[in-house]
């Protein structure tokens, strides 16, 4: 269950605190006794799990991410230690950190001055909207922008499509950011890869190749209400903002929340956790009008590509179960290949694999959905880091992670173009 901390007042202080509210640690466990004693840490003391996001995901020998309150810290170090498990602290002031990114001591003109957008630092949502209009504006040949609905709380689910329009059914790659509202470096990379695909469009005859001959729907930010949530109230808001009936938590995990074997096993069925799956599969209008655009255009969307943190992995289906997809080989080549561009750039290391085994079993996901509904390549990368920073990368790591990426995007499209004959 979610913990009620609170670690983000951005409206309510003029002044730094010189007491921290709250910490990350990083905690390794290493044998049973010392998985037992996490779990009971967790009921203890209801922390905000970062890594794995669920108690119920906490396994041995896998590294576990806690964000705590500064008035429990105290006393979970010394409970840590006594049970003999090793720990390290990564964020010690979490505030200040937020601080660096919502723009505190900081000019709004740094972020945004009227003729040139700044790709490396994080937008709030108004911006973000504003820049999809103004790219539809700048490129009428290449970018056309529409919504597919309406979020829970009314906001339009925009999407841009990118592509040069050479013929009226050319196949199709789908990007989405934002799923999760904490994952900021998500729509940071959306708005980074229309930026690249635009400027380099003449210059660049592989990507100039790639919008000739493919169209890609970019939906920069899919949970709007929660990223906007995430940027006002709680900087480390994980779902949807839709209300439960009956309970005062609100929220669905929108990656829980598709109709591929819906709320079993790494899904919640309790409205208070970061996991929760909804009432019903779909439940969600963002997640419904996603699902029926993909269906409408399933013949021409040959890659689903979501975009998450943190991890530094390059995930494929299945999410729900221990099974070999029947194209296995093709994919395995194509996320092989992702990650071998994307390592070249910088030599930052992903793992890659299938869900369940790389990273851990999930119900109700987005992969599992497309690629159960014909959409041959499903990938879900997992973005920096590997808990360093965690959801607080800092803006000066997004020209490095956005580029990087970008490599590793652009390959598993260039693969679209020819045939898979493994």
């Amino acid at each position: 269950m979610r913990s009620s901390l609170v670690c983000f007042e951005p409206f309510q202080r003029k002044q730094p605190l010189e007491k921290p509210l709250c910490v990350i640690i990083h905690v390794w466990n290493n044998m049973r006794e010392q998985y037992s004693c996490l779990i009971d840490f967790n009921d203890v003391l209801q922390v905000d799990l970062w890594r794995p996001n669920s108690a119920s995901l906490i396994r041995e020998n896998s590294p576990v991410d806690i964000h705590v309150g500064w008035n429990k810290t105290q006393w979970l170090r010394r409970h840590l230690h006594q049970a003999h498990i090793h720990y390290k602290v990564l964020i010690s002031n979490l505030q200040t950190e937020i601080e660096k990114q919502i723009g505190y001591r900081r000019s709004s003109r740094t972020r945004r001055s009227e003729f040139q957008y700044d790709y490396e630092v994080y937008h709030p949502l108004e911006e973000i909207r504003s820049w999809m209009f103004e790219m539809n504006r700048t490129h009428p040949h290449l970018v056309d922008l529409f919504s597919i609905g309406q979020s829970y709380e009314g906001r339009p689910l925009y999407v841009l499509q990118l592509g040069k329009r050479t013929r009226p059914f050319k196949k199709a790659v789908w990007i989405d950011c934002g799923v999760h509202a904490r994952e900021w470096i998500g729509p940071a990379f959306c708005q980074w890869f229309v930026k690249e695909a635009l400027n380099s469009y003449q210059q660049d005859s592989g990507m100039r190749r790639l919008m000739n001959q493919l169209n890609f729907y970019i939906m920069p930010v899919f949970n709007v209400d929660g990223y906007h949530y995430s940027w006002k109230t709680d900087r480390f808001w994980r779902k949807t903002r839709s209300k439960i009936p009956k309970y005062h938590c609100r929220g669905v995990d929108a990656n829980r929340n598709w109709k591929v074997k819906w709320c079993d096993e790494g899904a919640s069925l309790h409205p208070c956790d970061d996991t929760y799956c909804g009432p019903f599969p779909e439940s969600e209008p963002e997640v419904k009008a996603v699902a029926k655009f993909l269906r409408k255009h399933r013949k021409r969307v040959k890659a689903y590509i979501s975009i998450h943190a943190y991890a530094q992995m390059l995930l494929y289906p299945y999410s729900y179960k221990y099974a070999t997809i029947p194209n296995f080989n093709c994919v395995e080549s194509a996320a092989q290949n992702a990650v071998s561009a994307l390592y070249s750039a910088y030599g930052v290391r992903y793992r890659y694999g299938p869900a369940s085994t790389t990273l851990y079993v999930s119900s109700g996901s987005s992969i599992d959905w497309a690629y159960k509904n014909g959409i041959p390549y499903a990938f879900a990368f997992e973005l920096r880091d590997t808990g360093y920073y965690g959801f607080l990368l800092p803006e000066t790591l997004i020209n490095p992670t956005c580029t990087e990426t970008m490599r590793a995007v652009k390959t598993i499209a260039s693969g679209l173009l020819k045939k898979c004959t493994k």
